[in-house]
């Protein structure tokens, strides 16, 4: 098996080469979570992983609880379901705590402070209410809580990973809380274990093949606690040794042959770049021409063509258009180019708003426009 394998079974495992999941609190439920500190990408991850699915459809599904935005895994927000969402913060808080513990520190945050800045907030959101940030710094203000900067940001995320608060329905733009134990009904506990287990068979089902070092990064587990879970669940898993890496996944035969070339524009923090620690699988491409790490067009949101990096691309927003501006490492071919302009369509249809596509970088059709 080789990186264009590799790539191959993960656009597939991960709903995007082959479209399996049913709605959006499907993808979420199977992927585990979904980074979403950027909502409007993490809206687009999800879409490009549906059938006949729309930014304001989703914006509906969220609206609803039946995706909740939160603090899990990492220091970051993610998508998760209401059925997930008590056993993964128990799982994975503790950790987000320890990692975060100098913060806490550095701006004087102490039990004493997490304690009354909790019972604050319950108080405020207490009978179903759904307040945004700037309300609920205003009722900890009043508590003689001070809420400002990352001092607030650290007190709503302490709230999160303890399960007092959750994602509330967005009002305008702005987003809300609301208390966890009013927004979810209460479902069965597990363990601990069983937990880890679960976690661990999600993650190598939608993402394998991964090494236990990706699973790791992505969780922000312990390397014992990653060891511990796939040894519970490995009988549903096979291995491989490539490079002398040990590489995990669910299906032992390789994927049908796809239709090539394919292109996808995914956003920035989409599962299939930011859910591995060792993304060189997909970086082939980026290797060939030299690119690293930090060049521009490789931190924006991200072109995929067969499953590679070819570089990036920036949206912009206007009231009835949107423009994307391409931002390429190589050369492409012709097919290739209407590949991508394939994916734009998708992403024009996703937002119910016409799209013109922009080159700019390492190409010949730099500053040429396309419109959908």
């Amino acid at each position: 098996m080789n990186n264009s394998d590799i790539a191959h079974r993960r656009l597939l495992q991960q709903g995007l080469s082959k479209i399996r999941f049913t709605d959006a609190k499907d993808v979420v439920t199977q992927l585990g979570a979904v980074q979403a500190q950027d909502y409007a990408g993490a809206k687009w991850a999800l879409g490009q992983r549906l059938k006949d699915s729309s930014d304001a459809a989703l914006d509906q599904v969220f609206a609803d609880g039946s995706i909740l935005r939160t603090h899990l895994l990492r220091p970051t927000w993610h998508f998760v379901s209401p059925d997930d969402i008590r056993w993964m913060l128990k799982l994975t808080a503790p950790r987000v705590h320890a990692v975060n513990a100098y913060m806490y520190s550095q701006s004087g945050l102490d039990k004493a402070t997490f304690k009354k800045s909790n019972t604050t907030l319950e108080k405020a959101l207490r009978g179903g209410k759904q307040l945004t940030r700037t309300e609920l710094a205003s009722a900890l203000d009043k508590a003689g809580i001070s809420a400002d900067g990352f001092r607030l940001g650290y007190l709503m995320m302490y709230a999160e990973l303890e399960g007092i608060i959750c994602s509330g329905s967005r009002r305008g733009k702005q987003f809300t809380y609301a208390l966890l134990e009013e927004r979810v009904p209460q479902v069965k506990a597990i363990s601990r274990d069983e937990a880890l287990a679960e976690l661990v068979k999600r993650y190598f089902k939608t993402r394998g093949p991964a090494t236990l070092q990706d699973f790791t990064w992505w969780s922000g587990l312990t390397m014992a606690d990653t060891k511990n879970g796939i040894a519970m669940v490995k009988s549903q898993f096979v291995n491989e040794t490539i490079n002398g890496q040990t590489y995990w996944f669910s299906e032992s035969k390789p994927p049908a042959k796809t239709k090539s070339p394919t292109a996808y524009l995914l956003p920035n923090y989409d599962e299939y770049f930011i859910g591995f620690k060792d993304r060189s699988a997909i970086g082939d491409v980026a290797k060939q021409a030299g690119v690293k790490g930090d060049d521009p067009a490789l931190i924006a949101h991200i072109i995929i063509l067969d499953g590679q990096i070819v570089g990036g691309w920036r949206r912009t927003l206007e009231k009835n258009a949107v423009t994307v501006e391409l931002i390429l490492i190589t050369d492409l071919t012709n097919a290739e180019k209407q590949a991508i302009a394939e994916a734009a369509e998708t992403f024009s249809k996703f937002l119910g708003l016409p799209v013109s596509l922009t080159y700019k970088g390492h190409t010949k059709d730099r500053g040429k426009t396309r419109t959908f």
